[in-house]
């Protein structure tokens, strides 16, 4: 029996595998390697894909957010496709976005968690996923920060979702990853003046 297959039997241990994932800091692993340098020590602070584009460049920016986005998809699909209920697959999901935002082996200081829970998100449901992009650039074009519009699609998302007629597994996995997001970002980056995701921080 490979792993795969011993997760996909045993349900309860997909939101550990979740939080293991979610912990790996893709961000410095490849910073380090393209520019030897940990990115948390300037920009913004953070371990995330934008920290990233600013401080190493687009390529390994791109690079971060495909294993970051990846790393929310893999463990939320194998329990969706596992079969497994919604006390599973919403806890999965968001142990993987705990971890990447409080990762185990990187000193618990990771990243902001948005790439992770789009993929836990389209894992559940690709059209949902979508729905929760294009609320997350709504909410901070309207906001004009990246931190308060992050924060406002957390708590914005599951009642859209639910309006929008999903009320299962999509909805309960962002009520979850929702908290959690805007957790992050209020007590994090609320305050910050920098709009991080237009990279436009004076250092």
């Amino acid at each position: 029996m490979n792993i795969f297959s011993f997760l996909l039997s045993n349900g309860i241990y997909l939101p550990l595998l979740g939080y293991i994932l979610g912990s790996i800091p893709f961000s410095l692993i490849i910073s380090r390697f393209f520019m030897d340098k940990d990115i948390r020590e300037g920009g913004s602070g953070h371990a995330t894909t934008t920290n990233t584009i600013r401080q190493a460049g687009w390529g390994p920016g791109a690079l971060v957010l495909l294993l970051d986005i990846s790393k929310g998809f893999l463990p939320t699909y194998l329990a969706v496709r596992g079969g497994f209920p919604v006390w599973v697959i919403a806890p999965t999901a968001a142990l993987t976005v705990v971890g990447h935002c409080w990762p185990v082996f990187a000193g618990f200081r990771g990243g902001m968690g948005l790439s992770a829970a789009g993929g836990s998100f389209i894992a559940v449901s690709f059209t949902g996923g979508m729905i929760t992009l294009g609320v997350l650039i709504a909410l901070v074009l309207l906001f004009g920060h990246a931190a308060r519009g992050s924060a406002m699609a957390g708590l914005a998302i599951p009642p859209i979702l639910w309006l929008a007629g999903y009320r299962g597994d999509l909805f309960w996995t962002t009520v979850l990853v929702g908290w959690i997001l805007a957790y992050r970002f209020i007590r994090e980056d609320w305050d910050r003046e920098y709009k991080e995701l237009w990279l436009d921080r004076e250092e």
